[in-house]
């Protein structure tokens, strides 16, 4: 049957080679040139989430200025960044709270900022002894854990009726790698006093999602014991976000595709810093022997987001380390789409969540 596939790839590769035009053929370090195409709606893709998608394809107006002065040009602020986000995502969190009944609560966890979230209702008898770990995204800039971290944490904690400890992990440009796989090893530390190393779970979206990646693998430098399971969503363990999709994505969303030729841009690159992107405990990807220790994990992404190559790789690699990886991805749906939970796909999703913890954490 492969040898079927392989043959039938080969002729419609040719058949394209013989048809298409000059500029749309693979250049000599087989970067291609796509001719434009048309791209529908996902056809089975709930009402809200088509609403969704076509919200943010529509162009929207231009924001009234009191001056028509170019803006002057500079280093962003990161500082007035994060206030504007936080701003943004107060009344949605408030509205999150009161839907989901939750009890927010400010702590120091292992020295750490920490919002711990429990359902108003109670923690279920057999979470008693299982706890979540957390980790916002925000490209490793921004962010914070009382607000854009509780659009992941929320939802699971009420699903699951347990108790989810949100972190406010050290950031760039302020600080850098690893400086934030240290503050999450600290506050797993912390957790270990009350809980069994089987009976916590790690888990973030986007920055948050390679995150929980990098703090796996730091936990085995520092010997300390691996968790019950981890959720890497919306990212994957490689800190390049590497592969096709970061680069047909972009344009499936409206917006402009990075250029290959030129040296990629990373986001996160203040947090980064020097680093080396090829290094294990930066991206675990790259370490059979790091990701063979890997507890059970979760990957979820869209067919219509960055990371779904970089999630799919890293779903491949652990399954070839021996590491039970589960991978989940949704037709049509874009970067965080779980965060979205009046979509219907993003309450699948938070609920595929909610499943494979309680499966894989120890009551």
């Amino acid at each position: 049957m492969g040898k079927c596939i392989s043959a039938l790839a080969a002729a419609v590769l040719v058949s394209f080679s013989a048809h298409a035009d000059p500029a749309e053929k693979v250049d000599a370090n087989g970067i291609l040139q796509v001719p434009a195409f048309l791209q529908p709606l996902p056809e089975r893709a709930s009402p809200e989430a088509k609403a969704a998608l076509l919200e943010t394809l529509r162009p929207k107006p231009p924001a009234a200025t009191p001056s028509a002065a170019p803006q002057p040009e500079g280093p962003p602020d990161y500082v007035k960044g994060r206030e504007r986000i936080r701003a943004r995502y107060v009344p949605i969190v408030k509205k999150l709270q009161e839907q989901f009944g939750v009890d927010l609560k400010e702590e120091m966890v292992g020295g750490i900022h920490a919002v711990v979230v429990t359902p108003k209702d109670g923690i279920a008898p057999r979470n008693r002894h299982r706890v979540l770990i957390g980790l916002h995204g925000g490209a490793f800039v921004a962010g914070d854990a009382i607000n854009f971290g509780m659009m992941d944490v929320i939802p699971v904690a009420a699903k699951l009726k347990i108790k989810v400890v949100s972190l406010d992990y050290r950031m760039g440009p302020e600080h850098q790698f690893p400086a934030a796989s240290e503050d999450v090893a600290a506050a797993y530390k912390a957790l270990l006093k009350t809980y069994p190393a089987q009976g916590i779970g790690i888990y973030g979206c986007s920055a948050g999602g390679l995150l929980t990646a990098q703090a796996t693998a730091w936990f085995q430098k520092e010997n300390l014991p691996r968790p019950g399971a981890i959720g890497i969503l919306c990212a994957g363990a490689d800190a390049k976000w590497a592969g096709d999709s970061i680069y047909f994505a972009p344009g499936l969303l409206g917006n402009t595709p990075p250029d290959p030729r030129k040296p990629p841009h990373f986001d996160e690159q203040v947090y980064y810093g020097s680093a080396d992107l090829n290094a294990p405990l930066m991206s675990p990807i790259v370490s059979p022997e790091v990701l063979k220790q890997f507890p059970p994990t979760l990957l979820i992404t869209g067919t219509r987001s960055d990371e779904m190559s970089t999630a799919i790789n890293t779903q491949r690699e652990l399954v070839k380390a021996g590491v039970e990886a589960d991978l989940h991805v949704w037709d049509g749906m874009w970067h965080a789409f779980i965060g979205r939970s009046e979509i219907p796909e993003a309450q699948e999703a938070q609920d595929v969540i909610v499943k494979f913890f309680d499966k894989h954490l120890k009551p």
